[in-house]
């Protein structure tokens, strides 16, 4: 059946929850640290953090750009829309917002300037944290209403916060800032990983046979999906990187983070789990 060999079999639950749960850990100890350096398991953009971002066309180099703004809290020079350059500032006083401005017009007359103020970004971060843990509770309590059973519940569960925390993780790792994009993406996310779980749980549970056909069964239908998925946001990524779309782009990129540690936790965490509930009695 397919190109993947999907056989579990001689593996111990133990064995197959291990290696996730390693780098589960791991993801948790990076978030931990993060949130002492920044208040933030992720590192906040400007959105949340408060900033200006500016978008310039100019054929200064990036040293030249750093020498020109020395004086100001400047934090990241990437590429912009249309081939320009998109500078990223932190917060900063009036007085030093308007003298910013002020040398932006005169150097670079046909650039853009948007400021998000810090309190605004701080009420921001409140409300897009408000919706990731709303999201998450209700999910969890559907899962556990549709099937009222704590371990299966517990596994999609488990599966689902793994899914984020990793992808969390990764963000951190490769500079992928907190932005309004991201928390979309990460929402997301927490849809497309519960839903992988529930084919996964319900063919192990409800269908009859046994239990290395169902897993093999459900692995090849939930891989076809994943690969359908996963190819759709790779061209998402393409394009934005190529046409320089800063929030598809990072929505994208939090996307493919997210379904490769999804195709983990379903098919090792979450199949060790249900494994071990059938092997002791649980479930048809």
């Amino acid at each position: 059946m397919g190109l993947i060999n999907y056989n579990i079999e001689k593996y111990s639950p133990k064995q197959l929850v291990i290696i996730p749960l390693v780098f589960l850990v791991i993801s948790l100890v990076l978030l931990a640290l993060n949130m002492a350096t920044t208040g933030m398991p992720v590192t906040p953009g400007i959105d949340f953090s408060g900033g200006t971002a500016v978008n310039l066309y100019t054929t200064d180099t990036k040293d030249q750009l750093q020498s020109t703004f020395a004086g100001y809290p400047l934090i990241d020079i990437s590429q912009g829309i249309n081939n320009g350059v998109f500078l990223q500032f932190s917060a900063m006083d009036d007085t030093k917002f308007k003298e910013l401005t002020t040398l932006i017009n005169q150097k670079y007359p046909d650039a853009s300037i948007n400021q998000i103020g810090e309190t605004f970004g701080k009420s921001l971060q409140y409300q897009a944290v408000i919706a990731l843990l709303f999201s998450f509770i209700g999910m969890t309590i559907v899962i556990f209403v549709a099937f009222r059973t704590f371990v299966p519940a517990g596994a999609v569960v488990l599966s689902a916060f793994a899914d984020m925390v990793m992808t969390a993780a990764v963000m951190n790792i490769v500079g992928i800032q907190l932005t309004l994009g991201t928390v979309a993406a990460l929402l997301m996310l927490i849809g497309y990983s519960v839903d992988s779980d529930i084919l996964l749980t319900n063919r192990v549970l409800k269908r009859q046979g046994k239990l290395h056909d169902k897993l093999a069964g459900a692995f090849h239908t939930g891989i076809i999906m994943t690969s359908t998925t996963i190819a759709a946001v790779t061209a998402m990524f393409i394009v934005s990187w190529l046409g320089s779309i800063q929030m598809l782009w990072e929505i994208s990129a939090v996307l493919l983070i997210g379904l490769i540690a999804d195709i983990f936790n379903t098919w090792l965490t979450n199949a060790g789990i249900l494994k071990w509930y059938v092997q002791k009695g649980g479930g048809k």
